[in-house]
């Protein structure tokens, strides 16, 4: 019997709009929906805690706080993602691995997106799959 993983989704700012903010770009399912929807996939395999913060210093909190409690992080650090090196250090300071997923290709959009603080101290970087991109990141931490 394989053993349920814990993971946590860690979202920056912005993402409580999601379903209702730029739906072009991020479509209208809500961030809640899209959980509900994991949370049946992955339901004999992975549990999940959800968090979203628009402060900075509250996500670092909680990638310091992952050490012992999860398995890994799936994080979308929204904005943070191109000039958060505090969100940078905290990665990289503790052992509970990150996963940094995006739900458009942050290299379609503007020129300032292109460059992630994050990705060189994640395990990996999904983007442009929509909302999928978590679901990417839960298996690459799954294995």
């Amino acid at each position: 019997m394989t053993m349920q993983k814990k993971i946590l989704i860690l979202n920056g700012p912005n993402l409580n709009l999601q379903g209702t903010r730029d739906v072009a770009t991020y479509g209208t399912t809500t961030f809640d929906e899209y959980i509900a929807q994991l949370r049946r996939r992955f339901e004999s395999r992975a549990e999940f805690d959800c968090y979203q913060s628009n402060i900075e210093g509250e996500l670092i909190n909680a990638i310091h706080g992952s050490v012992g409690r999860y398995d890994g992080i799936v994080l979308n650090a929204g904005g943070y993602t191109h000039t958060s090196v505090a969100l940078r250090d905290a990665i990289s300071a503790v052992a509970t691995p990150v996963v940094e997923v995006h739900i458009s290709s942050i290299l379609a959009r503007e020129e300032f997106r292109h460059i992630s603080m994050i990705a060189p101290v994640a395990k990996g970087s999904i983007m442009g799959f929509g909302l999928d991109s978590y679901r990417l990141g839960v298996e690459a931490l799954l294995g």
